[in-house]
């Protein structure tokens, strides 16, 4: 995978936990949940975009370490959603799933540079 398809996918992640935010409650939780996951997910995508510009090994480690937690942050939005019952199991599968995948993607990429 190149970094502009994993620009493309995290883009894809965020925009799908947007869309996913429309089912939330109008609660006071819901509310919440909504405001914290659109955060994670869209600063997850946007953040990457600026790991593929790093100018350097240690801007690129700092910036992939930021994509890291918050592509973590929106996995823990989203299994916390699913075990308040706050939307459908079937629309949070492909999305736990994407949130799970990302962070690992993200983190063998540090681990890679780090090792360099």
């Amino acid at each position: 995978m190149t970094p502009d398809d994993l620009k493309l996918r995290a883009k894809k992640f965020a925009h799908n936990c947007v869309k996913l935010t429309a089912y939330l409650p109008k609660t006071y939780l819901g509310n919440h949940i909504k405001d914290q996951l659109i955060r994670s997910a869209t600063s997850t995508a946007c953040n990457y975009r600026a790991v593929c510009i790093a100018q350097s090994k240690a801007a690129f480690i700092s910036k992939i370490s930021i994509v890291i937690e918050e592509a973590d942050e929106s996995l823990f939005w989203l299994e916390f959603i699913k075990e308040e019952n706050l939307c459908n199991e079937i629309i949070l599968t492909n999305l736990l799933s994407e949130a799970l995948e990302l962070s690992n993607i993200f983190a063998k990429s540090r681990i890679t540079a780090q090792n360099k």
